[in-house]
């Protein structure tokens, strides 16, 4: 889910894998395997994403369940 909802919210905002990739600092392969989900970044990584795409690591880590419980709406991200 991580992987489909990076490259959702990348796409929405705007930013090539490219420019995402330089942004926070990685080569563009290494983004690119996150998004095909064959890597997962590290917590530092996934912080500093969430931040550039403007969502909460929740949205992104797909617990949409967790959120429904707290009564936050994962709707505003879509």
């Amino acid at each position: 889910m991580f992987n489909k909802r990076l490259r959702e919210m990348r796409m929405k905002r705007g930013y090539t894998q490219q420019k995402l990739a330089d942004s926070v600092d990685i080569a563009l392969r290494s983004y690119q395997c996150y998004e095909t989900g064959t890597r997962t970044p590290c917590y530092d990584l996934l912080v500093r994403l969430a931040d550039i795409l403007d969502v909460s690591l929740d949205y992104l880590l797909g617990r949409d369940e967790f959120m429904k419980s707290h009564a936050i709406s994962f709707d505003e991200y879509q």
